[in-house]
């Protein structure tokens, strides 16, 4: 199982929304290549960057930044936030990144994913965000009619890589995570589940470590010091070995 620090970006700098609000951001840094840095020699093997500039605009703001992660560490990262069209999709797997994350168009455009999958297979991930029981798309600003293990079990026709399954609620809350929905959404789907949103404490990793996951996203508990990323991993890799999940297989 993989712990999976989360570098969120937005006007160049590493940052923090609660609940996906605009308005209520906390910068950590100046220096997301550092951030990166840190995540990679506390342990990560891979990394999880969200361009929220992108998620709110519809197309990538923070590209440079994110090549030049994939220049400096040696670890796989993933990248989601305005991946709405093929030029996009391609231009980021071109970039190195591992893989992509597609939010708002696999509720929009499910045969959109299909085509994604088939062309790029074991490198697309879908971003399941969800408030109330509601799928949200366009940065989280819009509620879908679909629901959570409707779009999940749609989505999972096209053989996604991953589903990333994050309740907007718990999301930089620091409040503890939606166990008993990622377990559903684990146990109604054959897709891997990663988990994100809310994971505050060692508790709540080694909860969310006994469920049917891949892994869990860390974000402002990493942040804060709440959580230390080594500690996180012991817990997920005691009595299991390091984790053999490769982001590709």
């Amino acid at each position: 199982m993989l712990i999976i620090p989360a570098i969120d970006l937005r006007g160049g700098k590493c940052v923090r929304l609660t609940q996906g609000k605009r308005n209520k951001e906390i910068v950590y840094s100046d220096d997301p290549i550092l951030v990166a840095k840190q995540w990679r020699n506390q342990g990560a093997k891979y990394l999880h960057v969200v361009d929220l500039d992108g998620a709110f605009e519809g197309e990538p703001r923070n590209l440079e930044i994110i090549k030049e992660i994939v220049k400096t560490i040696d670890i796989p990262i993933e990248v989601g936030g305005g991946i709405r069209t093929d030029e996009t999709a391609l231009m980021l797997l071109e970039s190195g990144v591992d893989r992509i994350v597609i939010g708002t168009r696999a509720v929009d455009s499910p045969e959109w994913i299909y085509d994604l999958c088939r062309k790029y297979p074991t490198r697309i991930a879908v971003g399941i965000d969800a408030m109330d029981g509601k799928v949200a798309v366009k940065g989280w600003t819009n509620l879908s009619e679909s629901s959570i293990l409707d779009v999940a079990k749609g989505v999972e026709k096209a053989k996604p890589r991953a589903i990333i399954f994050t309740n907007i609620k718990k999301d930089g809350m620091l409040q503890g995570p939606d166990i008993t929905t990622a377990r559903e959404l684990a146990l109604a789907v054959k897709t891997p589940i990663i988990v994100s949103g809310g994971i505050t404490s060692l508790v709540d990793v080694e909860e969310l470590s006994a469920l049917p996951i891949e892994g869990m996203i860390i974000g402002k508990a990493l942040y804060t010091g709440s959580i230390l990323l080594s500690e996180a991993i012991s817990i997920v890799t005691r009595g299991r070995g390091e984790p053999t999940c490769s982001p590709r297989t």
